[in-house]
């Protein structure tokens, strides 16, 4: 019965760990001013055929903090690269020297900063939610397994210090990228 009730609590560790690591990955993506590579990652290109990642097609990289600079494998996959970048409604602009692409990422306004900040927020809720639920998954299998009710008790208290530890890790994740999305 105990290997049962930590079996229960290994699982809703995995579920908030994935919860958070989900987090990590949707706030890489959202751009906080100055040019990544990280900014292109979700692009997608028509390669021989198949949808293939931007950066298994050409190497992807950034000279300075306001250009993204993208020299494909083969030069005859720019145009493919410059209409993936446009489809990817990411809001570049892309051109291209004969050799390779270039994006120039435009600083971002007052007023898209806080739009972003919007959304790294509802990402942060996002997963808070996420976690919650794993909580109460894991209550409800404790509370179905007829556990003495101390060890019962014990249990929920270490879901609920999992939860905690979990939704102030998401906390401190928000927090650090509005501040990176706010500074100029």
């Amino acid at each position: 019965m105990e290997e049962e009730s930590k079996f229960v609590l290994d699982s809703a560790k995995e579920a908030m760990g994935d919860a958070l690591e989900y987090l990590h990955k949707q706030l890489r993506n959202i751009r906080a001013g100055k040019a990544s590579p990280q900014m292109v990652h979700s692009v997608m290109v028509e390669y021989y055929g198949s949808l293939t990642p931007l950066s298994q097609v050409a190497n992807v990289n950034t000279p300075d903090g306001m250009t993204i600079s993208i020299q494909p494998w083969e030069k005859g996959l720019i145009p493919e690269i410059e209409k993936a970048i446009m489809q990817a409604n990411l809001g570049f602009n892309p051109m291209n020297n004969g050799e390779s692409v270039i994006i120039n990422v435009p600083p971002l306004t007052e007023e898209r900063r806080k739009e972003l900040v919007k959304q790294v927020k509802a990402e942060g809720e996002e997963s808070k939610i996420a976690i919650r639920n794993d909580r109460r998954n894991a209550n409800e299998e404790l509370k179905k397994m007829d556990l003495p009710e101390d060890h019962e008790k014990e249990m929920l208290d270490q879901v609920q210090k999992l939860t905690d530890k979990y939704i102030a890790e998401v906390d401190e994740a928000v927090k650090v990228k509005e501040e990176e999305v706010m500074t100029v």
